[in-house]
């Protein structure tokens, strides 16, 4: 039975179907980290096999400002460390890239609503994409990107993002949702309400661009998590 920790960053961004089948498939744990308490530490990375960090609107440049994430940054260290399977999502992709010596920098443009991702070379090698087709839609909600750490891999790029993806390692970045459902998204244009105004988009474009592609995304969701958890 794999041993999983899901730190979640901020309420209403939650992990969806990834936490949904891990709670079916593991032995699951879900810390929420914006509410420990100022003696709450995390526990020992030893309990664990595999871990993931989860998104927040908090830019990861700024991540040290806030105090849950300057714990969460000593054990994201440790996880590192530990040689321990771990996957960054949005914004828990950025923090692992820059802990890794990479950058996070504004994206070309502000990404909201359902895009397109292609695999690069490396990445349809990748264990963690096998079995996936070499183009595929995604759901997004983010200004920034990460860069590719040094020694790091490319693992999948987009328009107008052109980092997707990145591997160094035994830790996995990405800046893409595949685990949101439409419920999903309607907690989070509820969360973030002017937000599509910037790039031109209305609430229902968005909500209507990820029921389009909602149930092929559920697939690749679990598909992700299963390969995952064999690594």
């Amino acid at each position: 039975m794999r041993r999983v920790l899901i730190i979640q960053n901020d309420p209403p961004e939650t992990l969806g179907l990834y936490e949904q089948y891990l709670r079916e498939k593991t032995d699951l744990t879900i810390i929420y980290a914006y509410n420990l308490k100022p003696g709450q530490t995390f526990p020992p990375v030893e309990q664990f096999t595999h871990f993931i960090i989860g998104p927040t609107p908090i830019n990861a440049n700024n991540a040290l400002n806030h105090e849950f994430l300057r714990k969460e940054w000593i054990y994201l260290q440790a996880i590192i460390n530990s040689r321990k399977p771990c996957l960054g999502v949005c914004c828990g992709g950025q923090m692992l890239a820059l802990l890794l010596g990479g950058e996070v920098v504004r994206s070309p443009s502000k990404e909201i609503g359902g895009y397109t991702v292609k695999l690069t070379e490396e990445g349809q090698s990748d264990p963690l994409y096998n079995g996936f087709p070499s183009e595929f839609p995604v759901f997004h909600w983010h200004n920034d990107m990460f860069t590719v750490p040094p020694d790091g891999e490319l693992l999948a790029t987009g328009d107008p993002c052109p980092i997707q993806s990145y591997r160094k390692g035994h830790v996995w970045g990405v800046i893409f949702h595949l685990e949101i459902t439409s419920n999903d998204a309607i907690r989070w244009a509820d969360a973030y309400p002017e937000e599509p105004k910037v790039i031109g988009k209305t609430r229902e474009q968005v909500l209507a661009e990820c029921r389009e592609t909602e149930e092929e995304m559920g697939r690749l969701a679990e598909k992700l998590m299963r390969n995952f958890l064999k690594q």
